[in-house]
């Protein structure tokens, strides 16, 4: 995994128009190349063995896959979590994140909001101009 590629702070609504980037290991949203996706959400469904898990950040829902370091937490449906990882489109299948950082988040106030301003900002100072540039498109 390539770590000088940021961990884009994003919705699940945003990450339908990601597509895979032939040129690099990486996936590309509007000409910003990513590996790994920041996104916030509540955990709405947890598999048995513990190593995936649905996360709804209210635009979306998205599958998350633990690595062995995540899943010695124990994680609960109704927690609004953190979680980051390397963002995977599969056939036929929803997309993906291999989590390898995952916070709880629920004792915060006003997480969801903040999030959502954090993700508005992201997209405002260093997204926006990047998929608006002319050279670009």
């Amino acid at each position: 995994m390539d770590y000088n590629l940021a961990a884009v702070k994003l919705l699940c609504v945003q990450l339908k128009d990601a597509i895979e980037s032939p040129s690099e290991n990486a996936m590309d949203l509007g000409g910003i190349l990513f590996q790994r996706a920041w996104l916030q959400g509540i955990l709405v469904s947890v598999s048995a063995d513990g190593e995936r898990f649905l996360l709804d950040d209210g635009t979306g829902v998205i599958e998350l896959f633990l690595s062995a370091e995540c899943r010695r937490r124990p994680w609960n449906i109704g927690m609004y979590i953190m979680a980051i990882g390397r963002y995977t489109v599969r056939n036929a299948e929803p997309p993906m994140i291999h989590i390898h950082k995952m916070v709880d988040l629920s004792a915060s106030p006003d997480r969801e909001a903040m999030w959502y301003l954090e993700v508005l900002e992201a997209y405002r100072f260093f997204y926006q101009p990047v998929i608006e540039s002319p050279s670009h498109g």
